[in-house]
């Protein structure tokens, strides 16, 4: 056995060699040994095939926790990746943009960037079986990404978790007769209530549209039963917590600490009920949907076709967002999810169908939500843009009132809101999860202790949520969720692609796949992940910063203050990025050149740069690498003690 040893250098993970040239049914695999003297020694073995195998490393990495069944992940992706952005956003905008021109920008996007950033996340979490922070050892002065999406996620989970709150206080104050939303003459009610089906909706609305009227009883429910909002003078003004949400919050944060609490064995058996849910509800909604009189005019008017939409560039600009925030690319979720696969798991293949899957959900719930909102039109006796809204608006206030007028209101109440509970929570489990595989892979101890710190990171979420859920809650929620993963996201996502492509390569990343799958990505996928997406998302950028406006919940328009604290919660994460980056700089050895290579080098290949040996500062010998297979695993032909095995005729290599 020849042996070397490898002074100050702890070499992670060696990916298995497939050799060139008539070298047949063979594999080369290095197998490292530690000692208890802490010594490293390189052995070299010609072993028979498996054609993959994982790579090898700690044991830790070796007994990594994997999926019970592929479908527990595919479900897994697929509940995160649909979420109520795809019931309350995407019919609007398909809408409001030109129906079924929308889908010009919106299918163009999901292919030349959607689609390559999904594929890239899934394969570098299976690659290197590690959360958002430690995979990249790969390039580790882009460590810092790892933390800003980690961040980001946490934000996140903030204020999602409050969402589902509603849903199942909405869903709880369901089970009664007649649907509290249905009339005035409630607690809650305000001087100015006036039922729709009494007055001509035209007086009620005074010009403006009925979707944003305030008066109505599923308006004044919605704002003022539940939210409280109008005992607040604004964000200054926030009040306590307000019980009831408090409790239904305890449940959301208890559902999700038990779905997570012994990691994907347990989540990935809760996906088959959160993620499975919402297509048997939108199928069922559907179909009453289309019974209902008007349904054909609201289906036509969310399909209807106008190219003429296609010349202004804010379509263009809602399709790009759309598509990047409906995939969830960015978050670390997919990172997370991918590195709990088999190690020869087709990611390729789940990258198509989960992002295929996510957006033909999105334009599928289009025709449940126009359907009713035609109905609405019709009973109303007004154009369906006077219904027509997104957001919460739509889920809680318009749609609510559509189904307290038809028979079996209180059954198809329940089925609605059963469907956003678990559109959220699946949701929320992606984000979570993100968090405590980055940060458990991170720091050992958190490992040792999953379930704490999964309580721990469930309590903190839930102690900020209580900020969300006062009577003036409604504002801190719409100041996260501005900020918290606006173009803080898009950036992090950005530097993510750049890191991957450009520093540690499309060449060696595509090498990796190779590894996993046998075949390397396509000319096609090479060329997205080193340009188009990169370009993509430096669009997306700019256009979130400069079509940003003054933050603002309906009338009320927020102090220059919180805008601050806005863009200081936006920065608190993106500031990782570049305070990692001067500090994994400042903190290794040697001479400026010598510190670039070692940031931008995979960490299982820091001994090369001590020899000089390094593949980015190699210009002369680059296409010789590119060729020999060697430099794959750390090492160089012509390198003791692999050269008397290898540098023959069939590997020999001259550089």
């Amino acid at each position: 056995m020849n042996v070397q040893v490898l002074a100050d250098h702890k070499l992670s993970s060696v990916a298995p060699f497939k050799p060139y040239n008539n070298v047949e049914k063979k594999e080369v695999e290095l197998i490292l040994v530690k000692e208890q003297n802490g010594v490293q020694y390189t052995s070299s073995s010609i072993v028979p095939p498996p054609r993959i195998s994982y790579p090898t490393g700690s044991s830790e990495e070796v007994d990594r926790e994997t999926w019970g069944k592929k479908i527990d992940f595919l479900l897994s992706v697929i509940g995160f990746a649909v979420d109520l952005a795809n019931v309350w956003r995407f019919p609007y905008l398909c809408y409001k943009n030109g129906g079924g021109a929308f889908l010009i920008p919106y299918v163009l996007f999901l292919v030349i960037a959607g689609m390559p950033l999904f594929y890239m996340e899934l394969a570098l979490g299976q690659y290197n079986r590690e959360g958002a922070a430690t995979v990249w050892k790969i390039c580790p002065i882009f460590k810092g990404v790892g933390y800003t999406v980690i961040i980001i996620a946490l934000y996140v989970g903030f204020y999602y978790n409050v969402i589902i709150a509603w849903s199942l206080y909405y869903l709880l104050s369901s089970f009664t007769h007649e649907l509290p939303w249905l009339k005035c003459g409630n607690a809650w009610n305000s001087v100015n209530c006036t039922d729709p089906k009494v007055f001509n909706v035209s007086f009620l609305t005074n010009g403006t549209k009925y979707s944003k009227d305030k008066n109505t009883p599923a308006a004044e429910y919605y704002e003022r039963g539940v939210l409280h909002v109008h005992e607040s003078h604004g964000i200054h003004d926030l009040g306590l917590p307000r019980w009831q949400l408090t409790l239904c919050l305890v449940v959301v944060v208890i559902i999700l600490y038990f779905s997570l609490w012994k990691g994907v064995k347990t989540s990935g058996k809760v996906v088959y009920i959160t993620a499975t849910m919402p297509y048997v509800v939108l199928l069922v909604l559907l179909i009453r949907g289309i019974t209902l009189p008007g349904a054909m005019d609201g289906i036509k008017a969310y399909l209807h076709i106008d190219f003429k939409q296609l010349n202004n560039a804010t379509v263009w600009i809602d399709a790009a967002t759309q598509i990047f925030y409906s995939l969830g690319a960015g978050f670390g979720v997919l990172i997370a999810f991918a590195s709990y696969n088999k190690f020869n798991n087709n990611c390729y293949r789940d990258a198509l169908l989960t992002s295929t899957v996510n957006c033909v959900t999105s334009f599928f719930s289009g025709f449940a939500i126009f359907s009713v909102l035609g109905y609405m039109a019709k009973k109303h006796n007004v154009n369906i843009e006077e219904v027509a809204t997104e957001g919460a608006g739509l889920v809680f206030i318009i749609y609510p009132e559509a189904i307290s007028t038809l028979p079996g209101s209180t059954f198809w109440a329940i089925v609605f809101f059963i469907m956003l509970l678990t559109l959220g929570i699946d949701s929320s489990m992606g984000g979570m999860e993100a968090v405590i595989t980055g940060l458990t892979d991170d720091f050992k101890i958190f490992k040792r202790n999953r379930k704490l710190f999964t309580f721990v990171t469930a309590f903190g979420t839930f102690l900020v949520a209580l900020l969300c859920i006062t009577k003036g809650g409604i504002y801190v929620l719409t100041l996260l969720d501005t900020y918290a993963a606006g173009t803080s996201i898009l950036f992090g996502v950005l530097i993510e692609a750049i890191g991957v492509s450009w520093f540690y390569g499309v060449d060696r990343f595509s090498e990796d796949i190779e590894r996993m799958m046998g075949f390397k990505p396509g000319l096609y996928w090479r060329l997205c992940w080193k340009f188009v997406s990169p370009a993509f998302l430096l669009f997306v950028v700019i256009a979130s910063i400069v079509n940003s406006t003054e933050l603002k919940y309906d009338d009320y328009i927020f102090p220059s203050w919180a805008n601050l604290i806005g863009w200081g919660i936006a920065l608190s994460s993106m500031l990782f990025v570049p305070i990692y980056a001067i500090y994994k700089f400042l903190s290794v050895r040697g001479t400026c050149r010598e510190r670039i290579a070692y940031c931008i080098t995979p960490e299982h290949e820091h001994h090369l740069v001590a020899e000089g040996n390094i593949r980015q500062f190699k210009d002369d010998c680059a296409s010789e690498l590119l060729r020999d297979p060697l430099p794959r695993m750390g090492m160089r032909a012509g390198e003791k003690p692999l050269e008397d095995l290898f540098h023959s005729k069939e590997t020999g290599s001259s550089c």
